[in-house]
């Protein structure tokens, strides 16, 4: 069977699976108390720290944030149907949608689920909000939409600019 868009489904399953994977694993690792239970990998630069959050990344709209939950759900709705129905992605396009759509569908699980999403990545180095794998995923996601734009690649050819027939 040969899919369209193979690689958007397989960076949307991986990032989804490794999200829901670490995610379960500090639910039944730790204990979700106040102040937060925090492993420290590296003393003061980059600890495990399990606490939840309501609202959107960095606890953006944690008061009243219920529309999350739809935004997560349409999100990720959008980029099912991209990659069923929208055009052949060169594989920046389809690793960049992929990831995004198993982080927001990462989270999305969890505000459907438990009204709140599972955070644990916590780099004290800089005071960075604690965040999750979802939330790499989304931000590798446009990483890889960034550098397709910029390279400008051709689906047809693969790896070569649209107009480098023309230099």
């Amino acid at each position: 069977m040969n899919w369209k868009n193979r690689f958007f489904w397989l960076a949307a399953l991986i990032s989804l699976i490794l999200d829901r994977v670490t995610k379960y694993w500090v639910v039944t690792q730790f204990d979700l108390t106040i102040p937060p239970e925090s492993w420290a990998l590296w003393p003061n630069v980059f600890h495990f720290t399990y606490v939840t959050n309501t609202g959107a990344a960095f606890s953006l709209f944690s008061q009243g944030g219920d529309w999350l939950r739809w935004l997560s759900l349409g999100v990720s709705l959008i980029l099912v149907a991209l990659g069923l129905f929208g055009p052949r992605m060169n594989r920046w396009e389809q690793a960049g949608y992929g990831c995004i759509l198993g982080g927001a569908a990462g989270n999305g699980i969890d505000r459907f689920l438990e009204g709140r999403v599972v955070d644990f990545l916590d780099f004290r180095l800089i005071d960075f909000p604690v965040f999750n794998i979802a939330d790499v995923f989304i931000n590798v996601g446009i990483v890889c939409l960034l550098i397709a734009t910029f390279r400008g690649e051709d689906v047809a050819k693969g790896d070569s600019h649209p107009d480098s027939t023309q230099r």
